[in-house]
């Protein structure tokens, strides 16, 4: 299975806001859509940093109430690592345990074009799983 197929599945709407908006004005949106990050991203739709809900805490950890006022692109990560619509479940899970993340937003051609979280991924790779042991068991069963 691709990132094209979980996009199809899920959907390739994400949340976004431009790095000048403040840490207050991302957790409230974080919270609103119950996710776990968004995408920074700038005019032209190309992704230049992401904020997770870890890199929220670590604002607070180093500058209490007062990173709330401060521009996302203070305490966002910067160096977002990617993936395309090709890549595969294995390729996407490999990566996001390697780099210790749970978003990795979908790239083509320099444009933002779809998220796909850990979520996502182990709900697929589950479902396949469960589809072979079932298909293993009809085997077994008609043999």
């Amino acid at each position: 299975m691709t990132v094209a197929r979980i996009l199809a599945e899920k959907g390739d709407s994400v949340v976004t806001l431009p790095p000048h908006r403040t840490i207050d004005e991302a957790i409230h949106l974080l919270a609103e859509k119950r996710i776990g990050a968004l995408v920074v991203g700038d005019a032209e739709g190309r992704v230049i940093g992401i904020l997770s809900e870890r890199d929220v805490m670590r604002a607070l950890a180093s500058e209490g109430a007062s990173a709330l006022d401060r521009p996302i692109s203070h305490h966002m990560t910067t160096k977002v690592v990617t993936c395309t619509r090709r890549a595969s479940i294995e390729d996407v899970m490999e990566t996001m345990t390697e780099g210790r993340f749970r978003h990795l937003p979908v790239v083509e051609e320099g444009r933002l074009v779809g998220v796909v979280s850990i979520g996502d991924v182990v709900k697929r790779r589950i479902a396949t799983v469960e589809a072979e042991h079932q298909a293993m068991r009809d085997y077994i069963t008609m043999a």
